[in-house]
């Protein structure tokens, strides 16, 4: 898999390196090149002797295998009173030992393998992966299967996992950045499981059997989608996958939690976190869109030339035309499981704040009011197109990639057609796009900073609600 993606690098470069050659003098700028023709790997899906999905693909160049479970979970399934137990559930799957062994002997046996096994709970989706030599795969996919089937949840290292994460909600409010980026979050998302923020009580009152709880309930066979890649042959990969994990049933049915949609709540508001510092935090947003989305693929192309690269709107004129910002950027996350969110984001002199956000609002209506350019257009789809191939650049990648799209349910061409399909957008089709999505009148503001410094009021941008102080 390396050879051929070094190969493709080689073609390239000897490609460009002889048209440079032939031209001389030619300008780099206006230099043509046949388009790349690049086909996605495929990898093999087999179903276990338990209905669990497996996707497979080899790669024989190094003797290392990569294996990883996706299962349905996070903390978007969190009871309200219990906020951080998925991210406590993950953490211990690996670091609370698991079968026979306690953490310690954990750490240990896999050190002597070589071996890491790894595990975490997001928001919508948890992970549990694997890295091994060829030839140790049957002793680490023994713990590989221990650690999501039998963890041990050791009390010791629960009661290290909660005061850490205990702590860490104590100084929340250290970074300027954090403190905004959450406070967007919870803003956009109110009344909504993923505005719902781990409290120190809320920690505090988490107990083992809670882990166990939510693992039970989550981590079974049936809720998992398997991704391996490497050095491994297959019959004898599956058949040890069928003995550890094919051999595991569920005992009852799958029963997950039914999360709500999120609230629609366009509307303004203006949140004030009042932190002694000389430079001014910026966020902003609102709901955006879910993969579902007819305008999807309009909404790439709008990233990409609104705050997305270095060439985009917000970055040309607050960074490199007016020198009010180090970075600024913005971006719609498009939601998997439930409703996305879009935001901007800066930090700026305490002096500049309200210039700041006056620019950014000005900027976003300005891609609704008008159709982009068709540079901005074509510049935004080739640097989208050309750089498709780099999110392929391991075997790993490929084989995750193709089981993230069952595991969210997407269509099972969206890999095969995601160029066709952005480069057959019009201007018209992002202006539709962002007439729609962009909703300046009901942004989310959150400005973390001292307001003695501020150029203008925060009142000016509507009424305006302390979250704390210092």
């Amino acid at each position: 898999m390396r050879t051929w993606l070094r190969t493709i690098t080689l073609i390239l470069t000897l490609t460009c390196l002889g048209a440079a050659w032939t031209a001389q003098a030619a300008d780099p700028r206006t230099m043509q090149f046949p388009p790349l023709d690049f086909k996605i790997p495929k990898a093999e899906r087999v179903l276990l002797t338990n209905g669990t999905p497996v996707y497979l693909l080899q790669d024989h160049e190094l003797p290392i295998i990569t294996v990883s479970a996706m299962i349905r979970t996070g903390s978007a399934y969190d009871p309200a009173e219990k906020s951080g137990l998925a991210a406590l559930t993950g953490s211990l799957l690996r670091a609370g030992g698991a079968g026979e062994r306690n953490p310690d002997q954990l750490d240990d046996y896999l050190e002597f393998m070589a071996s890491s096994v790894e595990s975490a709970f997001g928001v919508d989706s948890g992970t549990v992966s694997m890295t091994t030599l060829t030839r140790n795969l049957d002793q680490s996919l023994a713990v590989f299967r221990d650690v999501l089937f039998a963890p041990r949840f050791d009390e010791k290292r629960l009661t290290v996992a909660r005061q850490q994460l205990q702590e860490g909600i104590r100084r929340q409010n250290d970074d300027p950045k954090e403190a905004g980026d959450r406070e967007l979050t919870k803003a956009i998302y109110a009344g909504h499981p993923l505005g719902v923020m781990p409290t120190e009580a809320s920690v505090a009152a988490l107990s083992r059997q809670d882990l166990i709880a939510f693992h039970r309930r989550f981590v079974r066979p049936d809720n998992l989608i398997l991704a391996i890649s490497g050095d491994f042959d297959r019959e004898r990969i599956v058949a040890s996958l069928n003995r550890l994990v094919g051999s595991e049933r569920p005992t009852s049915v799958l029963d997950l939690p039914a999360i709500p949609s999120v609230p629609v709540n366009f509307r303004q508001e203006v949140l004030f976190i009042p932190k002694q510092v000389n430079q001014s935090v910026i966020r902003l947003g609102h709901l955006g869109i879910t993969k579902d989305d007819p305008d999807l693929y309009a909404v790439r192309v709008l990233d990409f030339i609104l705050g997305g690269s270095f060439t985009s709107r917000l970055m040309m004129e607050i960074r490199t035309n007016q020198g009010l910002a180090y970075h600024v950027g913005s971006r719609f996350d498009v939601g998997r499981r439930f409703t996305g969110s879009f935001s901007a984001e800066t930090e700026t002199r305490s002096d500049a704040t309200g210039k700041v956000i006056r620019l950014i609002t000005s900027i976003i209506e300005g891609i609704r009011k008008e159709p982009v350019t068709e540079q901005e257009i074509k510049l935004a789809k080739e640097s989208i197109i050309n750089s498709f191939l780099f999110g392929f650049t391991s075997p790993a990648s490929i084989v995750s990639q193709q089981a993230r799209l069952e595991f969210y349910g997407y269509p099972t061409d969206y890999l095969d057609r995601y160029r066709e399909r952005i480069a057959a957008l019009t201007r018209e089709d992002l202006q539709k796009a962002a007439k729609r999505l962009l909703r300046p009148d009901a942004f989310k503001l959150v400005v973390v900073g001292d307001e003695k410094g501020f150029d203008v009021p925060l009142n000016q941008f509507g009424t305006v609600k302390k979250v704390f102080s210092d």
